[in-house]
């Protein structure tokens, strides 16, 4: 059931323009600062006066025992073995985290010292995570793609005693940085076979058998002394730019009140309690973000909801298996997990016969509108029409059984943005995407979407108990986004300048990211401040709505990058739909099914990307340049329009180095990694014709 939310859970907006960022703070350890860059420093909390903002702080482990008492025997925990799905309840799964963090005492973990973590999501990856914060150290999740030199750096900058290790790969990059590591006591590799033996190399079965005779009277007496306000994880940004941060988040942090099930805005927010609806959960995107974290451990302990792990490939193709085994109720998708299904359902449906086509074609033109009217109704759509429940017969229910997506009652999307095109797309089939957005500074999300409260392309309303602010706006209302609430991290470890440019004197975080609210306090975002386009005639262009409006009018193109900072003129890097290999993640040449589609209905025969890049395929270029034109139509002004673009030869990926974890498009390496291109865009000729760009701008 979906409630409302109550009065005294009143959402708060201020729009303020008066605080001015403080030039310097000091950040002592008492308790009296809203922010610490110290290992053991305590925060004073954002408590309020009333509501979710006056709950009673709770320790980690107070929260998992609440849940062991309410939700002992249910599942927790499951994950596939061979063919078949195993489970641990509550009550074990307590149990193991305990023997765990027993185990890592032993092992030498000193309090306020990270075990730091390396490897796909796993049921050993959350007892890791919770023992180590029970034993009063550091949970610090490390992103699987990191480079031996980006492992070692996250290690030493949180002092790592304990690595834990998913197999033989990721064992060889600790390997290769450990006469680095002079805080490192032991290695745990918690899945295959060991293949060499070391000293202080343990396997994750040895690992257990030593903290399992272990008395413990040491362990209670740390956890006793663990304080709401202290720090419990580290959350490394995924840094586009610079080192990455560790943002220390404490265990009042990750469950604010306004997570608490008492309340009817867990309805809204998060998830039911299991002795009404046992919520089921599909654990896959990397555990080392903060999203995953709060989706996969936190919010399900909360509600006693089960976790399933999917396979390490989830994400090179069998997550979608994963799916229609496991039918969560609630699923989160990052914006190119959600633009690949599309994908793939677009490419099926090419296939189908005539009548089929035409009898989606119409379903989906009836569940968009029907959708859009809910939408402007905020949910209240007294009576679905007819056609609509037609429609749902006939196909969005078979679409969301294929999907395994007909449990699923919350769809959610964040962590980069998601474009208007997919939105539709979803809604058309009747699954509204909900998008959340935050950060890992707020402990994940500040704003969510409802399906009471929701709006294409808005990342709906903030969570009952905190606050935003837009901090200096313009005459449209655009500015900074602030956040206020529980959830605001307590600093950088050991950044205190970092620290200061994030938090401003009066402890609000800024977020860096530029928004405006509409009449209803709906939140949108409308740019990055350090993404912002400066041209050289010093127009102020954000870049996401452009690369979006030419994915849009050119569905051949997968990836697209506006250039312009302090240039004359605007440029784009575009990369087609490409396949992607299985086992490296990396872009092949092959062009997907719905780019072969695309391109036969051009009339050009290319089948691979190096058959279109750099100005080979003169049908394509021409259908791009055609695309371009009706974006440029549209721009606000002269500025705003795409003089030049080329095609790489090939698609961003994170093996390549273009996106992060996430997906998310690393800017500053994409400039490195094609300014040979770029810089011939801004090479003086005296028409905007080149060879690359045969075609000149309308």
């Amino acid at each position: 059931t979906m409630l409302l939310f109550v009065p005294i859970f009143q959402h708060h907006v201020i729009s303020q323009s008066a605080t001015a960022r403080p030039n310097s703070l000091s950040l002592p350890v008492k308790a009296t600062e809203f922010w610490t860059t110290h290992r053991n420093g305590e925060v004073k909390l954002r408590m309020g006066e009333s509501g979710p903002e006056a709950k009673p702080p709770l320790t980690v482990n107070q929260m998992f025992t609440s849940a062991v008492e309410r939700f002992g025997n249910y599942n927790a925990l499951g994950w596939k073995e061979g063919e078949q799905w195993k489970t641990m309840t509550y009550k074990d799964y307590y149990k193991t985290c305990r023997t765990a963090a027993k185990g890592f005492l032993k092992l030498g973990l000193k309090q306020y010292h990270g075990v730091g973590i390396l490897g796909f999501n796993s049921v050993e990856w959350f007892i890791a995570d919770i023992g180590a914060i029970l034993a009063g150290g550091f949970a610090v999740g490390i992103y699987t793609t990191n480079s031996p030199e980006a492992c070692q750096y996250v290690a030493e900058n949180c002092q790592a005693n304990i690595l834990v290790v998913e197999n033989h790969k990721q064992l060889q990059k600790i390997l290769q940085v450990q006469d680095r590591l002079p805080h490192l006591k032991a290695i745990i590799q918690y899945k295959d076979e060991l293949k060499e033996k070391k000293p202080n190399l343990y396997t994750w079965a040895e690992f257990m058998e030593l903290g399992r005779d272990e008395p413990d009277a040491q362990l209670d007496d740390i956890i006793s002394s663990q304080k709401p306000n202290q720090c419990c994880t580290l959350i490394y940004t995924s840094g586009t730019t610079g080192h990455p941060k560790g943002v220390m988040l404490s265990h009042d942090n990750g469950f604010p009140a306004i997570w608490s099930t008492e309340s009817p805005v867990i309805f809204n927010v998060s998830m039911t309690d299991a002795d009404k609806l046992q919520e089921v959960i599909v654990s896959y995107l990397p555990l080392s973000h903060i999203a995953a974290q709060m989706i996969d451990i936190w919010l399900p302990m909360k509600a006693g909801g089960v976790t399933y792990f999917a396979e390490p490939d989830a994400l090179k193709g069998s997550l979608a298996n994963t799916l229609r085994e496991i039918r969560p109720t609630a699923f989160m998708g990052v914006p190119r997990v959600w633009e690949k299904m599309q994908e793939k359902m677009k490419s099926i449906g090419a296939k189908s016969s005539t009548v089929r086509r035409k009898v989606a074609s119409w379903a989906k033109d009836v569940g968009l509108q029907t959708n859009l009217n809910k939408m402007e109704l905020n949910g209240n759509l007294s009576r679905k029409p007819l056609n609509f429940r037609l429609a749902k017969c006939l196909v969005f229910r078979k679409v969301r059984k294929a999907l395994g997506l007909d449990r699923c009652t919350r769809c959610y999307t964040g962590a980069a943005p998601i474009t208007k095109d997919t939105l539709e797309f979803f809604l058309s089939l009747d699954i509204p995407l909900f998008e959340l957005y935050g950060m890992s500074e707020s402990s994940g999300p500040h704003t969510i979407s409802l399906p009471d409260a929701f709006r294409l392309i808005s990342c709906g309303k903030v969570i009952p108990g905190c606050k935003t602010k837009i901090f200096n706006p313009d005459a449209d209302g655009n500015g900074e986004i602030c956040f206020w609430g529980r959830h605001v991290f307590m600093g950088y470890l050991n950044m205190p300048d970092k620290t200061e440019e994030a938090l401003d004197a009066d402890g609000w975080l800024h977020s860096g990211d530029l928004g405006k609210h509409d009449q209803d306090d709906f939140l949108f975002i409308t740019g990055r401040i350090k993404e912002l386009i400066i041209t050289a005639g010093g127009e102020n262009i954000p870049p996401v709505p452009i690369e979006d409006a030419v994915k849009e009018a050119v569905p051949l193109v997968s990836n697209a990058m506006l250039i312009g900072d302090k240039r004359k003129f605007l440029s784009m890097l575009l990369t087609i739909k490409c396949e992607v290999n299985n086992e490296t993640g990396a872009p092949e040449d092959e062009l997907t099914t719905e780019a072969l589609d695309l391109c036969r209905n051009l009339g050009s025969n290319a089948t691979r990307v190096s058959e279109i890049a750099g100005g080979r395929d003169r049908v394509v270029y021409a259908a791009i340049q055609d695309g371009i034109n009706r974006v440029n139509e549209k721009a606000t002004s002269n500025a705003q329009r795409i003089q030049k673009w080329t095609i790489l030869e090939k698609d961003f990926s994170i093996p390549g180095g273009e996106l992060g974890p996430t997906m998310k498009l690393k800017r500053p390496e994409v400039m490195k990694m094609y300014k040979d291109q770029i810089e011939n865009f801004y090479k003086e000729v005296l028409t905007p014709t080149t060879p690359d760009n045969p075609l000149p701008s309308k």
